[in-house]
């Protein structure tokens, strides 16, 4: 009998598995592959400063090509339980949708994609290759003792990956909508002026960061970094808070401190916002401290082999043509594009990350015969 995505589904959402917790979800996923002949290996990883992250990769074959698809087990938490309309940790199936946490993001395409190898098994397709999964439990937390720790595995134990799929929720309203094939670059900063803190009835005496701060973010602001590129939109700043840590209307504040993160395409690096961004501090002058870091520099797959793969067996099971998007957020694809190319594919992402998410049975059984295409294509040619 082959592996069910809905009760695979099921299962793995009654794993409370929030990062960096894994509540038995990589054991669910392991002893499903294992019924499928796939050989498994547990890596769990730490560093000084984390908790313990266990993942998990399985192969089916030695030879190449070696397709993986890639995801996570781990969920963000719930949030206020009495948001939700189930126990988000039962897997609830009610009328045509299923629901809890992960349900969407991204147990369900996991669920998918191991019915959809135990249905490409059972019907007698050859793998000219081999098949392999690689799963982490910390997509959803620092993201410091998954995917990466697990490339670096790889590497190690001279496995390499020709192709990858990842099965993050790429659809905005219905299966076949969009499948990404590069992300853009993140970057967070953090920017702190510093002044003299004073009664406001004698500012002479003091010296408010205020206004410098303010002078910044708007000359920051008003620097158009680009017009987009081929694949992807403009790049875009967004101040996300200003603290200045007062209470008091009658004080002049020490020190206000800015966040703010940019979203950037295949025009920018990095380095290059740094230098920017340093300068347009350096305009308006005085003490500030300015620190940046990057959670991921923008990549892209240049559509070929792997995106026309996705794109057919999508077209062939819906009967839609798949926009190949650069937009949305990180995801682990950022550390996979160093080592082959990736595309991502997945469910419907209205409810992630939401009270009440969850995944219609329809949908769940689109994804898993589209995964189940990609394989037999994929194969095939």
């Amino acid at each position: 009998m082959g592996v069910d995505a809905v009760t695979l589904t099921q299962d793995l959402i009654g794993c409370r598995s929030v990062t960096p917790a894994d509540d038995g979800a990589l054991d669910v996923i392991q002893s499903a592959l294992e019924g499928l002949g796939f050989r498994c290996y547990r890596l769990p990883f730490s560093a000084p400063g984390t908790a313990m992250v266990d993942n998990l990769y399985a192969r089916l074959g030695t030879a190449a090509p070696n397709f993986c698809f890639a995801g996570h087990s781990d969920v963000v938490p719930t949030g206020n339980p009495a948001l939700w309309d189930h126990d988000p940790f039962a897997g609830t199936v009610q009328d045509d949708g299923l629901y809890g946490r992960g349900a969407s993001d991204m147990k369900g395409a996991i669920a998918a994609f191991i019915a959809a190898t135990s249905g490409f098994i059972a019907g007698g397709n050859g793998v000219n290759g081999s098949i392999s999964l690689l799963i982490t439990g910390d997509e959803e937390g620092p993201a410091l003792n998954g995917t990466v720790r697990m490339l670096d595995w790889l590497r190690e134990k001279g496995e390499k990956l020709d192709y990858c799929l990842v099965g993050e929720p790429t659809n905005p309203e219905k299966i076949g909508d969009m499948a990404k094939i590069g992300r853009r670059g993140s970057l967070n900063g953090t920017l702190t002026v510093t002044g003299t803190a004073g009664h406001v009835a004698y500012p002479a005496l003091a010296r408010n960061p205020l206004p410098r701060l303010l002078a910044m973010l708007n000359g920051l602001l008003l620097e158009k970094l680009d017009d987009g590129s081929d694949h992807f939109q403009r790049s875009n700043m967004e101040i996300t808070s200003i603290d200045v840590d007062n209470e008091a209307r009658n004080v002049i504040p020490a020190e206000a401190t800015a966040l703010f993160n940019i979203r950037y395409n295949d025009r920018q690096s990095a380095g290059g916002l740094h230098d920017r961004i340093r300068s347009v501090c350096d305009q308006v002058g005085g003490d500030y401290q300015l620190d940046m870091a990057a959670s991921g520099d923008a990549f892209l797959t240049p559509p070929g082999r792997l995106s026309e793969i996705v794109a057919g067996a999508v077209k062939k099971i819906t009967g839609q043509t798949v926009a190949l998007s650069t937009s949305g957020g990180t995801s682990d694809a950022r550390f996979i594009k160093n080592h082959c190319p990736v595309v991502e594919f997945g469910l419907v992402n209205k409810t992630i990350h939401k009270a009440n998410e969850y995944v219609s049975l329809d949908d769940l059984d689109l994804l898993t015969r589209i995964y189940r295409e990609i394989l037999r294509t994929f194969f095939k040619s």
